[in-house]
């Protein structure tokens, strides 16, 4: 059984997690928020951060879903090139896949059009001691759907619902929804990455320059970052009226692939931590069996002529 971390670690480790969680108290302005923060690291101090971090969340999601009491969601906005697959492949590397699933939602399909705006996304949950990850999310649905007004239409709303309200509405829903999820085990954990648009610059040109790529840029992307101000603003306007003390936002510095992926991972870890996660205990009659069982399997040595050894 592992050890917890130390206090030290727990101390280090939060540097790299307050100044980026949004719960919704007091102002906030996204241009208050740099996308180039790496605090006190270099790459190479990162990276033993990162190890760290894998390790502690292999033993938390083992304890997780032995458990099988609670759930994580761990929600993934950003923009195009913000860095959300390569952070997911990083910091879940060696995780057990039994207990661990990513959806990736692209444009809803005929028959989600035919449903509400959440119910793709609710029936992707993770179950009690799994951990679910949506790369994209229920949030597009107030961040697309907004830049885009077209695609509005295409949800086939009735037209009286589909006023200028409509956006505090869905904030109104997703903040409900997600207290619900929280009132019944599940807890959420939400990542923008923050990224800027320099930066975004650099990894299009890298797509396009390096043949391994390459099949990640596409036309669209040009595209919407031509729409840059817009998303920004409506991003601004989700953290600002989506954030609560049960489902903060994290606003994390996405230029340095590095450091988004030390403060991602600390605040996941951060967060397993708070359940004080344990093994199943037997139960007395359990134990019984298991002495039962045990003897049983000796006496198959025995008489086979082995000595078990010890």
């Amino acid at each position: 059984m592992s050890k917890k971390p130390s206090k030290s670690l727990a101390q280090e480790l939060d540097r790299y997690i307050t100044p980026f969680r949004y719960d919704g108290s007091g102002k906030f302005h996204l241009r208050d928020h740099k996308t180039d923060e790496k605090g006190d690291l270099d790459k190479e101090k990162a990276q033993e951060l990162l190890d760290v971090n894998k390790k502690r969340l292999i033993e938390f999601q083992e304890k997780l879903y032995a458990q099988d009491r609670w759930s994580l969601l761990i929600v993934f906005q950003a923009m195009d090139a913000g860095g959300k697959d390569s952070a997911i492949k990083a910091i879940f590397e060696g995780i057990n896949p039994q207990g661990c699933e990513v959806h990736a939602f692209k444009a809803p399909s005929s028959k989600e059009l035919d449903h509400d705006f959440l119910w793709r996304h609710a029936v992707a949950l993770p179950e009690r001691g799994h951990i679910g990850i949506f790369n994209r999310s229920h949030y597009e649905e107030c961040l697309v759907t907004r830049v885009h007004p077209e695609i509005l239409a295409k949800e086939k709303l009735p037209q009286e619902l589909a006023t200028k309200n409509i956006w505090k509405e869905r904030f109104e829903d997703i903040s409900a929804w997600e207290r619900y999820l929280t009132r019944n085990g599940t807890i959420v954990l939400k990542f923008f990455l923050h990224l800027s648009k320099k930066e975004q610059r650099e990894r299009f040109l890298d797509r396009l320059e390096i043949p391994a790529k390459q099949w990640k840029f596409s036309l669209d992307d040009i595209k919407e970052r031509a729409l840059w101000p817009r998303y920004q603003a409506v991003y601004q306007d989700i953290v600002r009226h989506t954030s609560t003390a049960h489902a903060p936002w994290y606003v994390v510095p996405a230029d340095h692939k590095w450091f988004a992926r030390v403060v991602i991972g600390s605040a996941i870890n951060a967060a397993l931590e708070k359940l004080d996660l344990r093994f199943p205990r037997a139960d007395k009659a359990s134990l019984a069996e298991f002495d039962e069982v045990r003897k049983a399997l000796e006496k198959e040595e025995e008489k086979g002529g082995k000595k078990r050894s010890k």
